[in-house]
């Protein structure tokens, strides 16, 4: 009996491996064509070889990107754009979450209620009021006006979750700094903020991809060809007759690397910090 439960359960595992190694080879496969495509030479884009690298692989579509065409401006936006985002997003989450979680005043739970409510409606349904909005305060065709829009949507989120994790933390740990001579402000600074850098991870990871990979709000805001964000100047590969699909393989895999590394880099505090603010308690 024992013979046959341990090869029942050597049938199990394998069988579980074998549907792992299934599904991860359906989530490669994509990346794996992207990179593909990117490496053919500019005659044999159409091919629908399945090789691992193509006939004749070149790196001139990478060259061509970053020498004929304004890919580094675009990068540079991106980069500033989002860095942006991703600082104001910390910044106001971590303290607009802290008042909710610590305090009692008026309209705090109509105030939650409407952060919870404008996740129930996508972003594309805000854009009209927001443009309006933009228009009248002169920031069409800014980097001010685009950071205000994706900060404005990616805050509800970002604030809700700073509230969940804040209540996870222990009063007790304030009122001890209290006691030893801090202020409520150095006792958040000093004490509360630093427990909760997983929460801030997740905030910085939200409003960074937030505006990264944005592209119907930066496309109505930003006309002017020197402001254009990455997924703009993506778009541009494309034409009525021809797209050019090197390019747009080169450049996919380039914009991706920085979101790769990056979720690489605080995996272990993406984790936590998505479990930890869970529950209260």
């Amino acid at each position: 009996m024992a013979g046959k439960q341990n090869k029942a359960d050597v049938l199990r595992i394998a069988a579980t491996h074998m549907i792992l190694i299934l599904f991860a080879l359906i989530a490669v496969f994509p990346v794996w064509q992207v990179v593909n495509i990117s490496l053919r030479p500019g005659d044999q884009l159409l091919s629908t070889s399945l090789e691992l690298i193509p006939q004749n692989a070149t790196v001139n579509n990478y060259v061509r990107l970053f020498t004929e065409r304004e890919f580094v401006r675009w990068l540079s936006n991106s980069a500033l754009v989002s860095l942006t985002v991703t600082l104001s997003g910390v910044l106001f989450a971590s303290m607009a979450g802290y008042g909710f979680s610590r305090f009692r005043f008026v309209g705090k739970k109509i105030g939650l209620l409407s952060l919870l409510t404008t996740q129930m409606f996508p972003g594309t349904m805000l854009l009209l009021p927001m443009y309006i909005m933009l228009i009248n305060l002169g920031l069409i065709n800014s980097y001010l006006g685009i950071v205000v829009v994706y900060s404005a949507t990616a805050l509800p989120f970002c604030i809700w979750t700073m509230k969940g994790y804040y209540d996870t933390i222990p009063i007790s740990l304030e009122e001890a700094a209290r006691i030893d001579g801090c202020t409520q402000m150095s006792a958040f600074y000093r004490v509360i903020l630093p427990l909760a850098a997983p929460a801030l991870v997740i905030t910085a990871l939200f409003s960074f991809m937030s505006a990264w990979s944005e592209y119907i709000v930066a496309a109505q805001i930003l006309q002017d060809a020197d402001l254009w964000t990455l997924p703009i100047g993506l778009k541009s590969f494309e034409s009525s007759m021809s797209t050019e699909w090197g390019l747009y393989g080169a450049a996919s895999i380039v914009v991706m690397i920085p979101v790769v590394v990056l979720f690489l880099a605080l995996s272990r505090w993406l984790v936590s910090g998505l479990t930890l603010g869970s529950v209260k308690g």
